[in-house]
């Protein structure tokens, strides 16, 4: 290769890394993204070096789509990535791996989100195809949800379980288990129409068809999946328009006898701002809830991790973790993942002390991890209001205010962008954000709204 396309290459990526820290953390970015060299640019394909098969794979994983983000900006709507593995970043035998991320071309891409192309001529899952049974660790706080997914898999739309509608806590395993069964639908029959999506997505994808007048193209793609999976209902609040159209999109998937899976925070009956005639459709099937898992559950989850990447690791470091990690999956998993990610980028064994390390700096992490959500019950709470009226189109003021207040912490405290944030709050766009998180900051000049500020903001690490 010359060293014109070295060059290109390193100015190609140097673009790309600037968008990718302004979405991760300092750790995550110097563990992942440091040791990455970019080798090769052309014909808009950009070739990289990375360490180890590990560090591809979880890259791959966690950060797909910033990648994708940050190539669209950088090389535009061809542009496509090839990675080189290579264990100790030299002069060695190189050798490629057989994947290539490519970014779809502009006008399937806005620049917060992705949205569906219904025009496409070959459809797409957006499965995550690591999600299966096989790894999805049985236990007593999800045996229920996995016995009736399964049954689902395997007579979709053919149970009474229509919709099934699993729930719980973040980071328990709902988003593995509802792929898990759109993967193994496809396996037994690679004909069905299989789509996942987010309730966010689905939403923005539904606005996107009114900017372009078409909703009817948009209900008609939506109507003819096999099996639809929704993730993070709950988001569909006091979005009238959207769960207007779902709710219509429902009822035709139910009627041709189409599978539906949902997952939420809540169950159905608690799930405040939904039209009450499409919570009543929740239940016509099975809702079952996932719970933190068990210690024995925890430490088989770390085992079965430790399989996959083919290595074996102390079971007194296996204990350690799995007994001072305990509600959420995702951050156990996470933690032996920069467990070994320590100990595969810096030379370092991995020890009890390594993993106590570790701990410590996710349960620093994790004072600075909250959702949207969260800050809205937080805030209204404090003003002695209900939730929904922080989503509500009213403009009384006191609870103006408080939306303000909800916002800017949002924008302080979230890595969700304005819009995002905007469709939070009842839709709105990302201009009336900008214009809260500027009356906040104004009004932070009087004593007496900075107590306010100060009182809440409190609540708000004490709770993240």
């Amino acid at each position: 290769m010359s060293k014109s396309n070295t060059d290109e290459a390193q100015k190609v990526w140097k673009n790309c890394i600037q968008i990718i820290k302004d979405h991760i953390g300092g750790l995550s970015f110097k563990t992942w993204f440091e040791p990455i060299i970019p080798t090769d640019f052309s014909n808009d394909t950009l070739t990289v070096k990375i360490p180890n098969d590990f560090s591809w794979e979880y890259i791959e994983v966690h950060y797909n789509t910033l990648i994708k983000k940050a190539l669209l900006h950088s090389i535009g709507d061809k542009a496509k990535l090839v990675y080189i593995i290579d264990d100790k970043i030299k002069n060695e035998p190189e050798k490629i791996i057989g994947h290539e991320l490519k970014v779809k071309t502009f006008n399937q891409l806005s620049t917060q989100e992705k949205s569906i192309d219904v025009d496409a001529a070959i459809f797409e899952t957006h499965l995550n195809e690591k999600f299966s049974f096989d790894n999805f660790i049985k236990g007593e706080g999800n045996q229920l949800a996995r016995a009736a997914a399964y049954a689902v898999a395997n007579s979709p739309g053919g149970t009474s379980f229509n919709p099934l509608f699993i729930y719980g806590g973040v980071g328990l395993g709902k988003t593995h288990l509802i792929q898990a069964v759109g993967n193994a639908v496809l396996k037994n029959n690679k004909a069905k129409r299989v789509l996942y999506t987010t309730a966010e997505k689905f939403t923005m994808e539904y606005v996107d068809s009114i900017k372009k007048n078409s909703t009817n193209e948009f209900s008609s793609f939506y109507r003819k999946v096999d099996v639809l999976i929704i993730d993070d209902i709950q988001f569909f609040a006091l979005k009238e328009a959207t769960t207007d159209t779902f709710f219509h999109i429902f009822n035709s998937l139910h009627q041709l006898g189409k599978q539906i899976i949902l997952s939420s925070d809540k169950p159905p009956k608690s799930l405040s701002g939904l039209d009450e005639r499409l919570i009543s459709r929740f239940h016509w099937g099975l809702s079952v809830d996932i719970q933190p898992p068990d210690l024995e559950t925890r430490i088989a989850i770390l085992l079965k991790k430790c399989e996959s990447f083919g290595l074996e690791i102390n079971s007194e470091i296996i204990e350690y973790i799995s007994s001072n990690i305990t509600n959420n999956i995702r951050e156990l998993e996470g933690c032996l993942v920069k467990i070994l990610a320590l100990a595969s980028l810096e030379g370092k064994e991995i020890t009890l002390e390594l993993a106590k390390e570790v701990v410590k700096s996710i349960a620093t992490d994790r004072k600075f991890s909250i959702t949207v959500e969260q800050i809205q019950k937080i805030v209204s709470q404090y003003f002695e209001i209900p939730e929904d009226m922080l989503r509500s189109k009213t403009k009384k003021q006191e609870f103006v205010q408080a939306r303000q207040i909800a916002m800017y912490f949002c924008k302080k405290f979230t890595n969700a962008s304005l819009k995002t944030i905007g469709l939070h709050f009842g839709g709105r766009d990302h201009s009336t954000v900008i214009h809260s998180i500027q009356s906040v900051e104004e009004m932070l000049t009087e004593d007496k709204f900075i107590s306010i500020i100060n009182s809440i903001q409190r609540k708000i690490e004490i709770s993240s």
